[in-house]
């Protein structure tokens, strides 16, 4: 493929036909290259490294929180990748990474019990269903979202997916080691705040290297620690331990199993299918609006690709997956918005899947260094809940939006717990969220009726005293000044005082 050349109808199909925009050395002044353009291949690969880089920390940080294996879940994003893009055919540039929206869920499932085999079923019907909502968005069309997952509705499933985590924080990774963990929630602060553009936004990775480092230099000066441990027994022990990956090898297939599945597992889940529509659609329209393109008809597909390879991950034991914001900002910051950018990424994520050694090493990550960056990976992941709800101008005047998002705001970040028979329950995210959709719109149709049929005031009528003469425009009256008029000396002379009497 040369110059401009224009790919066959085949490979158009596929989304992997790519124009050579410009030179290929940069974008041309005042233009974007164009998801169906690409720069040359050296610079596409290097943007593909940026892109890596960019979500690199969030995609590995997540399935470590989840207690799942880091190497797969880096392997499986970049599959996840290529399926999405083979969906779209090519028509929205995104990179799969790991998803937060079922964290809390797993937290919930593994507290009960569950192993990884029932997390990462869980997980792989919540795809499937994912993927039946995509199809049936490609289907029926975009509007359908907006009437099932309203704004206020989608906003608090969001906002208490993530406030729903903080009992995780404070119970599991923060009292590892509290003081790392503090040193480190100030430098993803920091970074995140005060550095500018694509630095920004490797926040996490920088945290999360700086931790690191500081827990390695701890153990070197002042000797191991004696705090809890991963599962919460107090021990003392290095902040970080490296001998499996010192023994992992360089090259080698992560270790992956089959899923289980169980009823009570996958009802914790579901509401992260909410938060992943949700995420979707913001993401494609961010991409649309800086292409300025109308993607609405490929907002079906988007969700049925990040369903697909949600369920394709948790089938082999990966982490679900989603669309990143992380590669929204790189895409802004370089307007370079190229597919073909998003293959080198996918190719490079394959790659360091394919390295236990560094699987090991991201496995390691201390329980203080986690700590710091989730306290504010799962505020901000919380906020964006609200951040819908102001988009939005959401009326909480409305009583039908105030009383039943508060009701399952309160049950679901309070994890409080509905027993329905001695062996099943809902619990958390998963009752809050029951209460939250279903409480809006049954209000809503209930009161829908009873507005109908109010009767309606009129306003009182005018009185008129004789027929109305036709409206009739006046001349316009000449402004004259009047004379002026000396007073009389009479009137100047002063009288006498007012008596004053007490009162």
């Amino acid at each position: 493929m040369k110059g401009t050349q224009s790919p066959g109808p085949a490979r158009r199909a596929l989304g992997v036909g790519w124009r050579l925009h410009g030179d290929g050395r940069a974008p041309q002044p005042g233009a974007a290259v164009m998801p169906d353009e690409r720069l040359s291949w050296p610079r596409t690969v290097g943007l593909g490294a940026q892109h890596v880089v960019a979500m690199f920390g969030a995609t590995f940080v997540f399935p470590v929180v989840m207690g799942l294996d880091p190497n797969l879940a880096i392997m499986m994003s970049g599959v996840s990748t290529v399926l999405f893009l083979l969906v779209v055919q090519g028509r929205i540039p995104s990179y799969l990474g790991t998803s937060a929206s079922f964290v809390g869920a797993v937290a919930a499932i593994r507290a009960a019990g569950g192993t990884t085999s029932t997390v990462t079923g869980a997980i792989l019907v919540a795809g499937l269903v994912l993927a039946a909502v995509g199809l049936i968005v490609h289907f029926a069309g975009p509007g359908l979202i907006n009437k099932a997952f309203p704004p206020v509705v989608a906003g608090a499933v969001v906002l208490l997916i993530g406030l729903n985590l903080a009992p995780v924080v404070a119970d599991i990774y923060w009292p590892q080691d509290q003081w790392v963990a503090l040193a480190t929630m100030c430098v993803v602060v920091v970074t995140g705040v005060l550095l500018r553009g694509f630095w920004s936004r490797l926040a996490v990775f920088v945290g999360l290297v700086f931790g690191y480092v500081f827990s390695w230099v701890l153990d070197m000066t002042t000797g191991p620690i004696t705090a809890p441990g991963a599962t919460g027994e107090v021990s003392r022990h290095l902040r970080v331990q490296l001998s499996e990956a010192a023994s992992a090898p360089w090259f080698g297939l992560p270790t992956m199993h089959a899923p289980t599945f169980t009823a009570s597992a996958v009802l914790l889940v579901l509401p992260g299918v909410i938060a992943l529509v949700a995420e979707n659609t913001g993401h494609i329209k961010a991409v649309a609006e800086m292409t300025g393109s109308d993607l609405d008809p490929v907002l079906g597909r988007a969700i049925l690709g990040d369903g697909l390879a949600t369920a394709v991950s948790s089938a082999v034991g990966g982490a679900p997956t989603t669309t990143f914001a992380e590669n929204i900002g790189v895409m802004a910051a370089t307007r370079v918005y190229s597919t073909a950018a998003y293959w080198m990424a996918a190719a490079a994520a394959l790659l360091f899947g394919l390295c236990p050694k560094f699987g090991a090493l991201v496995a390691a990550t201390p329980g203080g260094v986690l700590g710091g960056i989730t306290v504010v990976l799962y505020g901000m992941i919380g906020l964006l809940g609200a951040k819908i709800w102001i988009k939005s101008s959401v009326d909480f005047a409305d009583p039908v939006n105030l009383v039943p998002i508060a009701a399952g705001a309160v049950l679901g970040i309070g994890g409080v717990s509905l027993k329905v028979t001695d062996t099943f329950s809902v619990s958390g995210i998963a009752l809050g969220t029951l209460v939250t959709l279903l409480g809006y719109h049954v209000l809503a149709a209930l009161r829908r009726p009873v507005a109908e049929s109010a009767p309606k005031s009129r306003p009182a009528p005018v009185a008129q005293t004789r027929e109305a003469a036709p409206m009739t425009p006046a001349p316009a009256a000449r402004l004259v000044p009047a004379p002026v008029q000396e007073p009389e000396p009479a009137l100047l002379e002063p009288g006498p005082a007012p008596a004053v009497t007490a009162s």
